[in-house]
């Protein structure tokens, strides 16, 4: 059982979980292990709540699939165990980001000293780049 927050949690039977090879430096051992921990989640036949589920699938990015599945490659340690951590460490970072909700924002306008001060600035570049011009012989 993968527990999220107090209401959330994801049974280990909902997140299906290889073992691979590792890529990179590691010589024999990465050649001989399978030390790297595949992790897929799919959203859609999960326990999660519709609106978490939905906002999942919104959600812009690479490790979630256009079909609606997490796919996390843990690589990091050497064992198997601390990789299988490590990914069910970053589902749950990645579900635990999603409960909390963004704040609406607020449109502002500037304020009248503000747009003051930015008209008196303006012009007084364009004077300064007025005086740079061609000095006349009169």
């Amino acid at each position: 059982m993968l527990i999220i927050s107090n209401q959330i949690q994801i049974p280990e039977s909902e997140v299906e979980i290889s073992a691979v090879r590792a890529q990179g430096a590691g010589g024999q051992n990465v050649n001989k292990v399978s030390s790297a921990i595949h992790l897929r989640f799919d959203i859609g036949n999960s326990s999660l709540p519709e609106e978490i589920k939905q906002r999942l699938l919104n959600l812009r990015d690479q490790r979630v699939s256009s079909d609606g599945i997490v796919v996390i490659k843990a690589q990091r340690f050497r064992t198997q165990e601390k990789n299988k951590a490590d990914a069910l460490e970053r589902l749950s970072l990645l579900i635990k980001g999603i409960l909390k909700t963004p704040k609406k924002r607020l449109p502002t306008k500037p304020t009248k000293g503000s747009k003051e001060r930015r008209l008196q600035h303006k012009s007084r570049r364009g004077q300064i780049k007025n005086l740079r011009g061609k000095v006349s012989d009169h």
